[in-house]
């Protein structure tokens, strides 16, 4: 046991989604995992009030989707089980992009639409049923204990009151020690501040405004049986800098289930149902009026404003302290309209496994923690660099060049991948991450982008 789990205890700071995931990744390697969530969760628990952005359409790249299933196999069968459908990019997404709607045609590109609540929860029951598990809710982190070296040795914590309304109810504060530290708090997370009172200085927050508003309902979907039952699991219209400031998508998710999260830029979708269906009337993909016109019973309907990229740059921390990590949104926060975040957590935790097998061979963990924060600076930058640029373009003059070429060069892709199905064939591959976006510029594709007739739309 100790050959193969060489270390005593690791602390996760946070229990949502990247928390699990990495929770899940340790146990392999620590003989005892402790997850501190400051929301009253439990195995039951789906989506919580930290984690406000769970009510929203999701998106889970091909790439995260294979990781998840190698962390815990049999998960996209149960899902399935569940009413989750599974299909291909190309088939099962009616997908507007801003000059028309892309091929109908098989990528090979197999992907699964759930809610966020349902994959939670899911994965929570299943880490939760680890023996190497320990759940501490209600109790919030706020700071970190080290030795005389600097090195992290553990975290302080505080227990939320179970009485808010006696003032006499007022846990004392305590302390958690572990062998390794990983802060998984998301955008809230106050690392930057813990490390700033160990006299450890981290380079300012980069952070790109997104300007962006997501609204959003859950209401019920034909069964397959049942008539109006469409020949599509994903209706999309793209968000696309500046021509298109309205969109959104449909995604078909467990329990005979639609999710519509609307998205408009300075525009907020409304949350009363009149004005929620005319702002989905507005937008040129008609799938989704379509079918919220038709809903017969439907859950709240809530908006989410907190979409800015934000980044951390925790890699470059020249004297960054042994035995603490940092993941998810903690490092780096994506405007959600990408889709990228779950998959990019998924990709760390993977990243995090491959690195501490090689600690198990040396029986080391000093070292561990600059090393994995500088290569998640350079996993976290591609997906950054989609999203900002697109972000970007919402005030195109003074970008920079590299951006404007991008938003330039995109634009005439879909011209391409519109009429040619190997091109959407490519592009679907670069955005799920299962291939790199040189594929893009292979010249067989760039000569076909360069040489298109731009036309008006």
């Amino acid at each position: 046991m100790r050959a193969e789990r060489p270390w005593g205890k690791a602390v996760v700071v946070g229990g949502s989604y990247a928390g699990l995931v990495t929770a899940r990744v340790l146990t392999d390697f620590f003989r005892e995992v402790v997850l501190v969530e400051r929301d009253a969760v439990d195995e039951d628990t789906g989506v919580h009030p930290g984690a406000p952005q769970g009510y929203h359409a999701h998106a889970m790249l091909a790439k995260g989707g294979q990781i998840l299933e190698r962390l815990f196999p049999g998960l996209r069968e149960e899902l399935r089980a569940a009413g989750a459908p599974v299909f291909d990019y190309g088939e099962g997404i009616d997908f507007l992009l801003p000059v028309g709607l892309a091929p109908r045609q098989r990528t090979g590109v197999r992907i699964q639409t759930f809610t966020r609540d349902e994959l939670e929860r899911r994965l929570r029951r299943k880490v939760l049923a680890l023996p190497q598990i320990t759940l501490v809710p209600s109790t919030q982190c706020t700071g970190l204990t080290r030795d005389s070296s600097g090195r992290v040795t553990g975290v302080t914590c505080q227990s939320q009151h179970t009485d808010p309304s006696d003032p006499s109810d007022s846990p004392e504060p305590f302390e958690l020690a572990a062998d390794l530290v990983v802060d998984a708090s998301g955008r809230a997370s106050s690392l930057t501040d813990w490390l700033g009172a160990m006299g450890v200085t981290v380079p300012p927050k980069r952070t790109v405004k997104a300007k962006v508003t997501y609204t959003s309902m859950n209401f019920d979907r034909p069964h397959t049986s049942e008539p109006g039952h469409p020949d599509y699991y994903v209706a999309y219209q793209m968000l696309f800098a500046p021509s298109v400031p309205r969109a959104g998508v449909l995604l078909a998710v467990e329990r005979d289930r639609w999710t519509c999260s609307l998205f408009g830029f300075e525009d907020q979708p409304p949350t009363d149902d009149k004005g929620y269906v005319e702002f989905a009337e507005s937008l040129r993909n008609p799938r989704l009026a379509e079918h919220i016109g038709r809903r017969s019973v439907q859950e709240p309907t809530r908006r989410y404003t907190n979409v800015d990229n934000q980044w951390r740059p925790f890699h470059a921390v020249k004297d960054w302290p042994d035995r603490l990590l940092a993941v998810g949104d903690s490092v780096c926060a994506f405007n959600p309209v990408y889709g990228q975040g779950m998959t990019v957590a998924a990709m760390e935790a993977e990243l995090l496994q491959g690195m501490l097998k090689r600690c198990r061979a040396t029986g080391r963990l000093d070292g561990l923690a600059r090393g994995f924060q500088k290569k998640v600076g350079r996993l976290v930058l591609l997906p950054w660099t989609v999203s900002t640029n697109s972000d970007l373009m919402w005030t195109p003059d003074g970008q920079s060049l590299a951006a404007r070429f991008a938003h330039w060069y995109n634009m005439r892709l879909f011209r391409v991948a519109v009429k040619d199905a190997a091109v959407w064939t490519k592009f679907v591959r670069v955005v799920n991450m299962v291939a790199s976006p040189a594929l893009l510029f292979h010249p067989q594709v760039a000569l076909k982008v360069l040489t298109v007739t731009p036309r008006r739309t």
